[in-house]
């Protein structure tokens, strides 16, 4: 559409802002949101194009959105709606329409966040352990660097008897106005942070920070069962918080170094035991080793290399409850490289006895055993 008396195109509301033209006044301020997200200054600095777009969308709502104005421009087009030129957005309500949106993103509305109570960070300490320490459970003590309330100031960040003042750049409100163009946008006081309040004469002990970073011991107990990657929360044990605010937390973060042989499966323990030919043929009794010493282990006559035993209860402790899992020792037949003359003799005389085919099998199979070889 081309007004007559500018020569200059007008943009079409409803195709603009992609909606209908039976849409909803929710419909309708969906739209104009997006697109004001979109093409908003803050969003496209130095982009004439993108301020136009942003200039049109804010048109087309101020018509739009009041009745009168939409239904005349229903009627009769842009020349029911006022004329030609742009008018600016006084009949929009913006703070309505994006609310703490565009204070969170642009921070138009910030008010005195940083005067208010913050919560204290979190705190990360990273914890070794032994194998067995992490299956039986350790007591221990740890340092930590921790923020805490400076006792000076008792955390105001001013000495004592002097308070913070207020700030004269944003008059106590914790936010100051700036024109940008057409938009009024209102920013965090850049000189309070947004508290409405300076401190002009800080605490030497901290600064004016309000906190100072000591070191603290913590007693520790790792419960027994613990895994690679298991964290211990500690509640109230991490940074002091702002302005009254609760402290945080302090997370132990357990690292488990690997054992010799024995490697855990969830609550199961398995390792692999070498045994020589006559104690897989006649069968034999055995020691094991487990985490709390050695064991017997009978192994049954003709026992085939890579047969699991399972001894119950050799395993890990179930964390926070009763129980353990179960030690599985796996058996692997080994054989000697070098032989007596004797030896040989014998070898090959019980050979002589023995009639096993030698039946091919399937390439998975043989793949499992160079696995457990391996």
């Amino acid at each position: 559409m081309t007004d007559r008396r500018s020569n200059v195109t007008k943009i079409e509301y409803y195709e603009f802002l992609g909606v209908s033209r039976d849409c909803s006044d929710q419909e309708l301020k969906t739209a104009y949101r997006r697109l004001a997200m979109q093409y908003h200054p803050d969003r496209n600095p130095s982009n004439p194009e993108a301020e136009e777009k942003f200039k049109q969308a804010s048109e087309a709502y101020q018509v739009l959105s009041d009745p009168q104005k939409r239904a005349a421009y229903d009627r009769y087009g842009h020349a029911g709606a006022g004329g030609s030129g742009f008018e600016g957005v006084a009949g929009a309500d913006v703070g309505d329409i994006f609310g703490d949106f565009f204070g969170e993103m642009f921070n138009m509305g910030g008010g005195r966040r940083n005067g208010r109570a913050q919560r204290g960070r979190d705190i990360r300490y990273d914890l070794s352990l032994e194998f067995e320490e992490a299956v039986f459970g350790k007591q221990t003590e740890i340092q930590v660097r921790r923020a805490e309330v400076c006792s000076d100031c008792r955390g105001t960040g001013a000495p004592a008897g002097r308070g913070p003042e207020t700030c004269k750049q944003c008059a106590g409100r914790g936010q100051v106005r700036y024109q940008q163009g057409f938009f009024s946008i209102a920013r965090t006081c850049p000189i309070c942070n947004g508290s409405g309040q300076v401190i002009t004469d800080p605490c030497q002990t901290c600064n004016g920070a309000g906190l100072t970073e000591r070191r603290h011991t913590i007693s520790v107990s790792v419960p027994a069962g613990v895994e690679d990657g298991t964290r211990i929360r500690y509640q109230g044990e991490g940074d002091a918080g702002r302005a009254g605010g609760p402290k945080g937390d302090l997370y132990i973060v357990l690292a488990v170094r690997p054992h010799a042989f024995f490697e855990r499966d969830g609550n199961d323990l398995h390792c692999v035991v070498f045994v020589s030919f006559p104690q897989v043929a006649l069968g034999a009794e055995i020691h094991v080793p487990t985490l709390e010493g050695n064991t017997v282990l009978r192994i049954h006559e003709g026992t085939q290399t890579g047969k699991e035993y399972r001894l119950r209860g050799k395993g890990v402790p179930h964390l926070n409850n009763h129980g353990r899992g179960d030690l599985v020792v796996q058996i692997v037949v080994q054989t000697p490289k070098k032989f007596s003359k004797a030896q040989r003799e014998l070898i090959r005389q019980l050979g002589e006895t023995m009639h096993i085919e030698n039946t091919p099998t399937s390439r998975n199979l043989l793949g499992k055993m160079k696995d457990l070889f391996s």
